[in-house]
């Protein structure tokens, strides 16, 4: 497939907004049973804002992959039947939860509406409901490619829990770097679970490139055409100029390429920013955690880049040879 840069900068700024206010609220979560210390309201609101401005700029991006922007409130139309419009729907949603979040705390709301004595049950209500919407968008996200049986690469449920741990390990190291500025009690917390998060997004996306490098195709160029013989070679596509086919269901590249851009996400995503986080604790740096998140995020635009190129759409077998 031909990787759009707008979905690629779609799927990686929502997911770190996800991601961050899925930390801030575990965090919140532990404070409220002592396991963290306590922190004023702003340090929330000021965070749940941070992760709604990533999630404003994915959707920002998502409009230049548009054709006609004016008509994208159509997208929510077949939510019973399409990952796209429930992903359409689900991240106003988590927008306006998250929004509601850092509201709730910024103002100090709070009342005991469950009779349980214990503060903070309001911004506890809020955020779970807002948990519930991001794991929602997770799903959503990525089972707009994970339900395209026909695209082999994609059709895993890998796919949903690589979204899932890269966007959340992204957030997390981010808010180790806004934590080393705002609190720095929460530091360990963050950077720690980020580090756990990481590595076991490493495990699950080897195991997914380990599986596509092995796929079996359904298609092939004999099915394509519909002759059965064996030998079977193709002179010259379809079109003999390009077309929308030749444009937008390839990205062009060479093999080496793509395998160069899989090695580099791979040192990008995974083992730098560990090694930053770690070294970042080691030494009280917040420059080394506001590195390992720039490290991160880079490596991600560079992964959603080669999970687009990756797929190999099978109309690429008959529309690949020029002549």
């Amino acid at each position: 497939m031909h990787p759009a840069l707008s979905v690629i900068f779609l799927t990686t700024l929502i997911g770190v907004g996800q991601g961050l206010f899925l930390a801030l609220f575990s965090s919140q979560s532990y404070t409220l049973v002592n396991l963290l210390p306590a922190q004023p309201g702003a340090y929330y609101a000021l965070g749940g804002l941070i992760a709604l401005g990533f999630l404003v700029a994915g959707l920002v991006a998502s409009v230049f992959h548009l054709g006609r922007p004016e008509r994208a409130w159509r997208a929510a139309t077949q939510w019973r039947t399409s990952w796209l419009s429930r992903e359409v729907i689900a991240l106003p949603a988590v927008m306006a939860l998250v929004f509601a979040y850092a509201l709730v705390n910024w103002l100090e709301l709070d009342a005991d509406l469950y009779g349980w004595g214990l503060p903070g049950q309001v911004a506890l209500t809020v955020g779970s409901l807002g948990v519930a919407a991001t794991l929602a968008l997770f799903l959503c996200t990525g089972m707009i490619y994970a339900a395209i049986r026909f695209l082999q690469e994609w059709a895993t449920p890998m796919t949903v829990v690589n979204f899932f741990l890269l966007g959340s390990a992204s957030g997390f190291a981010f808010a180790s770097a806004f934590a080393a500025t705002q609190a720095p009690g929460m530091v360990e917390f963050y950077a720690g679970w980020a580090i756990v998060l990481t590595l076991i997004a490493f495990v699950t996306r080897a195991a997914s490139l380990f599986r596509n490098a092995r796929l079996k195709r359904v298609s092939t160029l004999q099915t394509a055409i519909g002759v059965r013989h064996p030998q079977v070679r193709q002179q010259s596509m379809g079109f003999m100029a390009g077309s929308y086919n030749t444009r937008e269901y390839f990205h062009g590249r060479t093999l080496a390429f793509l395998k160069s851009v899989k090695w580099l996400f791979l040192v990008l995503v995974f083992p730098a920013p560990v090694l930053l986080l770690w070294a970042g604790l080691a030494l009280d740096s917040g420059a080394l955690l506001g590195m390992a998140f720039a490290v991160q995020y880079l490596g991600l635009l560079f992964e959603r880049w080669f999970f687009f190129a990756q797929a190999n759409h099978p109309q690429n077998l008959y529309y690949q040879v020029v002549g």
